[in-house]
């Protein structure tokens, strides 16, 4: 006959098993931190699209608050993401605005930017 430790160590086993299969069909992130996160690799692994001092145009796409306090426009070039600083107040999804690019962040993945004006 089995012992009870052969059993408990088989329940183990089943269990690890079973949460093991789950992450594997269900994918083990929600979908949309699993598509952030794959964006994320992909723009680690490639140049960015613009170079300090360039100065671009770009639809708004968002807004983020820096860890400021400040308000700053998300705007994208090539799908690289910028976060353009001094923004003024009523400017809003899908204004076009002119920005100078100022700073990388660490991996090179998004950019800050200076706001200098709105495209009529």
């Amino acid at each position: 006959m089995i012992g009870a430790a052969s059993l408990a160590f088989g329940a183990v086993v089943a269990v690890v098993f079973g949460t093991w299969l789950f992450r594997r069909v269900r994918g083990g992130r929600p979908a949309d931190e699993r598509e952030s996160f794959e964006r994320h690799r992909e723009a680690q692994a490639r140049e960015p699209p613009v170079e300090l001092g360039d100065v671009h145009e770009a639809g708004v796409v968002d807004f983020s608050r820096h860890h400021t306090g400040e308000r700053h426009a998300v705007c994208k070039v090539e799908g690289f993401v910028v976060f353009v600083e001094d923004v003024p107040a009523d400017l809003e999804v899908a204004d076009v605005v002119r920005f100078k690019l100022l700073s990388f962040n660490r991996g090179h993945t998004s950019a800050t930017a200076t706001y200098l004006e709105i495209v009529s």
